[in-house]
């Protein structure tokens, strides 16, 4: 194995050649600790997203400085650009992981996880009902909370459910969906048979889940109370062929959908995250046409829309991996502490989004979740100005839907 001078995550990762070129640079040019690990972070990126190798941008300069600033340029260049997929492949997906069971003392019921008082949120509640998900999404956070090689499935979720007290005069909205798919693993462990008697226990709870699954096995052979949602997210072939690994296809994401509908349950459409890339708006396009062609509006709870957003933590995790992705070949700029698409490129895409709904604009519940409240105004015409005033708004539309069906 090839000895080296530089002593940096992921630098092992990188072909001999790339970890040879990387030295030569460092030692020409005297490169501080963190000149390195960016030539290393943008050579890890340019393989991720079967770009041009690094030694292919560089070019050299009279001193370090310039010749770090070109090299970043050059790469921001690449970073920026709307990703093609045409001539890209993609890693397969690769989950190895095992199924566990674990004892909690109480169920796993907060605050969303991902909630925060910089942006606008709906407040949602969660139920944490597995811990972890099966497939394999390369944008995804779940899987940097939990163990990666691990999905637990508490044996006392059900007895800690039915001892869950909640005021019966209070509406909540609660989903299950932040910590794993809600569907992926169907009545495992008595998951959903729990879910739908807390429902039916409490009627003052709208209960959601949300699933990138086709399995609604459950869902078929029994009654699914009212007051729940299935909820699916979508995302263009393209997407899910590169990007959401081991997932339902969208055709089956679609008619999963459209046979719960069927069936006199409410269903709702998460486009989120809305990835941008060559052409992206006219394939959100034809899925937009194709729901309001197949779908009774009175049949739709919500649409929401939301985009990529990172933790660091996540970043660092899809560069450890060093796999074949483009999911970071985006501009990222700070969101609240996070990282996504400045907002002139969010404003374009969840307006042009929006806008393909035209017919259900004032039949259908449409949000943005997790976003600057900012972008409220240019994309709906109006803004909430508090997350209370949004969750109330949100819930008293799902409520007249639910009568509705009842």
């Amino acid at each position: 194995m090839q000895t080296t001078k530089i002593d940096q995550p992921n630098f092992n990762k990188l072909d001999n050649q790339t970890q040879d070129f990387i030295e030569q640079k460092a030692k020409e040019y005297r490169l501080s600790f963190q000149d390195i690990k960016a030539l290393i972070d943008m050579a890890i990126d340019l393989n991720m997203w079967q770009e041009s190798k690094l030694m292919e941008l560089w070019e050299d300069k009279p001193n370090r400085k310039l010749a770090i600033k070109a090299i970043k340029q050059r790469y921001n260049t690449i970073q920026t650009k709307p990703k093609n997929y045409q001539n890209f492949t993609a890693s397969k997906g690769n989950r190895k992981f095992k199924l566990i069971e674990i004892e909690k003392e109480k169920v796993g019921f907060g605050q969303c996880p991902v909630a925060s008082p910089k942006t606008r949120c709906c407040n949602l509640l969660t139920l944490d009902a597995v811990e972890s998900c099966g497939f394999d999404c390369s944008y995804c956070s779940i899987q940097s909370f939990y163990n990666q090689n691990q999905i637990g499935f508490d044996t006392n979720f059900k007895s800690r459910l039915q001892e869950l007290k909640l005021d019966p005069t209070k509406t909540y909205h609660i989903g299950t969906g932040q910590s794993s798919d809600s569907l992926l693993w169907g009545n495992r462990g008595g998951v959903l048979e729990a879910l739908f008697d807390f429902a039916r226990k409490y009627p003052n709870v709208i209960l959601e889940l949300k699933s990138k699954s086709d399995n609604i096995k459950y869902l078929l052979e029994n009654d699914i109370p009212k007051n729940i949602i299935c909820t699916w997210s979508l995302n263009p072939q393209t997407v899910i062929d590169n990007e959401e690994h081991l997932t339902a296809s969208l055709e089956d994401r679609i008619k999963s959908a459209k046979t719960v509908a069927d069936k006199g349950n409410l269903v709702g459409f998460h486009f989120h995250p809305i990835i941008v890339y060559e052409n992206y708006l006219e394939e959100y396009k034809e899925i937009a046409h194709r729901l309001l062609n197949e779908f009774n509006p009175n049949q739709v709870a919500m649409v929401s829309m939301g985009t990529l957003t990172f933790i660091k933590p996540v970043i660092k995790q899809l560069r450890e991996r060093n796999f074949s992705t483009k999911i970071l070949q985006m501009p990222l700029t700070n969101a609240s502490g996070k990282l996504s698409y400045p907002l002139e490129i969010k404003e374009e895409m969840f307006r042009e989004v929006y806008n393909f709904f035209k017919p259900w604009h004032s039949k259908v519940y449409f949000y943005l979740c997790m976003e600057d409240a900012s972008l409220w105004q240019s994309v709906f015409g109006f803004e909430y100005h508090s997350n209370d005033e949004m969750e109330r708004d949100m819930i008293d539309s799902y409520l007249k839907k639910i009568e509705a069906i009842r």
